[in-house]
Formats: C-alpha cells, structure tokens, sequence
C-alpha cells in the first residue's frame, strides 16, 4: 500500500480478549459438555475469569443430574472449556475450578413412580 517498510506484527499492536468474553466462551462450552440440556431447575453454568499473560484461569458452577457419574461430567466439562478457550480465544488454561451448585434428581428411577410386583 504506502511506500514505507513493512511492520512487524509483533511491533503492530496487541489484542486483549476482556474476561467476561472468556467467561462467556467457558460458560458456552461447559453448557455444550453437558450436551445443552437446560432441564427444568437447573441454572445456566456460570463463569468467571481471570486472564492475565495469556493464559486465562476458569471457576464455574454448574447443576448436574443425579445419579450420575460426577467426576466423569466435570472432566468433559473441564475438557471442552480448555478445548473452546484454546480455540476460540488462543489463550491456554492452566486451572479450571467446578463447582457442583446442585444435583438433580433424575425423573427416571425415582421412587413410587412405577412399582414393579
């Protein structure tokens, strides 16, 4: 374009993702792990980030179905937020924090909703 030399990208500028857009792509990603289900009662998942140098430190709270294999559900949930951050904001995540707010009882197995004699 100009007749000047070329400048280097690492001498353009820098881009900063603000955390709350993180918390939003760790929220999007935790919902997507547990497969998107918004079962009656249970709350969205909720993040909060904290980025700094690159790397971006995940809390989130989440409701889960009960029973159900509780470690298992939180290790996709880790693994698809570092995955969705990683990709979507090109920031590593050294440490997700989940915390289980509620479980839910299944409708399925329930007690007195179907006897078998």
């Amino acid at each position: 374009m100009g007749g000047g030399p070329a400048v280097e990208p690492a001498e353009r500028g820098a881009t900063r993702i603000a955390d709350r857009v993180v918390a939003k792509i760790a929220s999007q990603a935790a919902r997507e792990a547990l497969h998107g289900t918004a079962t009656e009662g249970h709350e969205s998942p909720r993040a909060s980030v904290v980025v700094h140098d690159g790397t971006a430190r995940v809390r989130i709270s989440v409701d889960l179905d009960y029973p159900a294999d509780i470690g298992a559900r939180c290790r996709a949930v880790r693994g698809r937020i570092v995955e969705r951050i990683r990709g979507l904001a090109g920031m590593e995540v050294p440490e997700v924090v989940i915390t289980v707010e509620r479980l839910h009882a299944s409708q399925t197995g329930r007690v007195g909703a179907e006897r078998v004699r």
